[in-house]
């Protein structure tokens, strides 16, 4: 056995770092997990969050009726209309950790940043940052490189508005290959007004503003036409409910804290979830299963409480359980305000009562239906999991129970878990031998999925592919217990690779419609070519690639059509897969409505599909030739 070297440890062991070296060498704890902008809370989004939020708690204040946000290339500025940082304050504000006018709750009765940490996060992760301060005639300006201030301008005359302009880029060397993708922005700021009726934003042109709050919000998210009643909308002190329900599988509930947008939920959207079946047993007197109460739920709560305790500094899940010091803790504080205006509401309107009715016994009727069969796939998925190969898994788990220590690397290996879905062996093989064993995982497919558009959820306890892909993900009972937070669908980039992408949206969007909404499903880009000569090697990912390539290298390269993933070997695959992956993300934009979707792409107008296709075949050709 080696000898363990010794090693001294001394005074010069230990390291003090400053506020912009820490952020810098460990920006997981601040901003979660870095990404290059394919997910909607990666890192370059969670930048521009912070700077809205010193916005947004302006105007929850009563300061500033609009905001400006421009995103050109890749810079971004953001103006609000607020007080303005006092101008003697601007450089510390943005620079000295833990300094902020939030810690006096007077200031900012119920902000959502009160740690005093994120614009100096965004100042040391930004190769450029600038803040501006407009106050009473006076304005100050300061600009800073990866955190170091390189120049402080003197306070000077100014005719603007009161309030603060901050510009910034995102550090490139931190963030590899970003790009900000609106769709994701849309959604972020249709937020934002939704949380905050009247108010105005204004991105890149395109004016965001909400009259009805979250009424507005659940108009925006489903399709009138298929919600079983009219939205019910009920607002209180500190709390705001919209509620209706849809034939969709699942639960959709949207949860906000201080108009913050708890993606990963909390100790109020699980007293809104309590709370609401406790209401409707009670009103309805019967005890329903809590499950097929909440079955096809589409709901948005949103609190506003004094100095929440989120459980990370990017606050995606509240983990406070009293609303006001010394006052009710959460669960009560909601279950109150539920069964009074809740109850009041149905009791006054009778209509929306029976459909609220008659959707959850529709619900018991079908998992009475299902519980035999459930039961008996339930059973052979687990003798299936003994024997067969399908699923490779990884060590660590989007939903683990993190460790005592180094929970903040762990959450971020947790963000960084993903399985691939591949078909056929040789492409799971390349990909299972080039893939991280500590967060990436592989299930295998054995040919083409079953199209399951207009069926019910029974084919997926009798299909055995579905069957042991609902198993291998654990979401048969809801998103809660999620094993992995990047669900990636890696097939060949052909006509029966992009058939089986289809057939394997069709049925997240048919039957676990959250996955999709919630931004865990990704579609692999692999490439298509590889050009190479002695020197040097390319990896092409279309025809216009491949072109630049070849005129780039000297000589006569030599170039390859990857025809299926298979060819491509686990050495290659691996850059693939890891820093250098390129993963779409599967977004539904405002407007879609996923039964409208299923139904012209999976339905039965071969017709029209025949002439979108066409029509897109030409803008393609278009463009190779172009």
């Amino acid at each position: 056995m080696a000898e363990l070297k010794q090693t001294a440890y001394t005074e010069d062991d230990i390291k003090s770092l400053d506020w912009k070296e820490h952020i810098r060498l460990r920006p997981g704890m601040y901003i979660g997990k870095l990404g290059d902008g394919s997910a909607p809370d990666d890192g370059i989004y969670v930048l521009i969050k912070e700077v809205m939020d010193n916005c947004i708690d302006e105007h929850t204040m009563g300061y500033g009726k609009h905001i400006d946000l421009t995103i050109e290339g890749k810079t971004v500025t953001i103006r609000d209309y607020g007080r303005g940082i006092p101008l003697g304050k601007v450089v510390d504000v943005v620079s000295k950790i833990n300094t902020g006018a939030k810690y006096d709750s007077k200031a900012f009765q119920k902000s959502v940043g009160l740690n005093g940490v994120g614009t100096k996060a965004v100042n040391a992760l930004s190769n450029y940052f600038k803040v501006e301060s407009f106050r009473e005639g006076k304005t100050k300006i300061a600009e800073f490189e990866r955190g170091v201030l390189t120049k402080e301008h003197k306070e000077a005359a100014t005719k603007e508005e009161n309030g603060t302009f901050v510009t910034f880029i995102p550090d490139d060397s931190i963030f590899h290959n970003y790009k900000f993708l609106h769709e994701y922005l849309d959604n972020q700021l249709w937020n934002y007004c939704y949380l905050n009726a009247g108010l105005v934003i204004n991105f890149n042109g395109k004016r965001y503003v909400s009259k009805n709050g979250l009424h507005d919000l659940l108009t925006r998210k489903t399709n009138a036409d298929e919600l079983r009643y009219p939205i019910i909308h009920l607002k209180g002190e500190d709390i705001e409910v919209a509620i209706s329900h849809n034939n969709d599988y699942g639960e959709d509930i949207f949860s906000f804290v201080n108009g913050q947008f708890t993606t990963q939920g909390g100790t109020h959207q699980q007293a809104f979830r309590e709370g609401y079946v406790k209401v409707i047993r009670e009103f309805f007197k019967k005890d329903y299963e809590a499950s097929d109460i909440r079955t096809s739920i589409v709901a948005a709560v949103s609190v506003r409480v004094q100095e929440p305790v989120f459980e990370s500094q990017t606050k995606t899940k509240l983990g406070s359980s009293i609303v006001y010091e010394n006052g009710p803790s959460m669960k009560k504080f909601v279950e109150d305000f539920l069964s009074k205006e809740l109850d009041n509401f149905l009791h006054r309107n009778a209509t929306v009562a029976d459909a609220l009715k008659k959707r959850i016994e529709q619900s018991e009727k079908e998992r009475k239906e299902l519980s035999g069969i459930r039961k008996l796939a339930n059973e052979r998925a687990k003798k299936a999991n003994l024997h067969n190969k399908k699923l490779r898994d990884c060590r660590i788990h989007f939903n683990d129970e993190p460790p005592a220590k180094n929970k903040e690397e762990y959450a971020e290996m947790q963000n960084s878990s993903t399985i691939f879905i591949t078909e056929g062996d040789s492409a799971s093989g390349s990909i299972t031998k080039a893939r991280k064993v500590d967060t990436q995982a592989v299930f295998s497919l054995r040919g083409k999925p079953l199209n399951c558009f207009g069926l019910t959820k029974k084919v997926v306890y009798e299909n055995e592919e579905f069957n042991l892909l609902q198993h291998a993900l654990n979401i048969e009972d809801g998103l809660e217990s999620l094993r992995y937070n990047n669900i990636v669908i890696a097939t060949d980039a052909d006509v029966d690779g992009m058939h089986i992408r289809l057939l394997l949206m069709t049925f997240f969007l048919q039957f676990f419609p959250d996955l999709v909404k919630r931004g865990h499903v990704y579609i692999l880009e692999t490439p298509l070519f590889r050009v190479r000569n002695k020197q040097e090697t390319i990896y092409c990912y279309d025809e216009t690639e491949k072109q630049e390539a070849v005129r780039k290298l000297t000589g006569k390269p030599e170039i390859t059509r990857f025809k299926g993933l298979g060819e491509i070997s686990p050495e290659e695959f691996e850059r693939f897969i890891t820093k250098d992956m390129r993963k779409q993300p599967v977004i539904l934009e405002q407007g879609d409505h996923i039964q409208q979707l299923l139904e012209y792409y999976m339905g039965k107008n071969t017709p029209q599909r025949q002439e979108f296709i066409i029509g897109n075949l030409r803008v393609e050709l278009d463009l190779v030739e172009s």
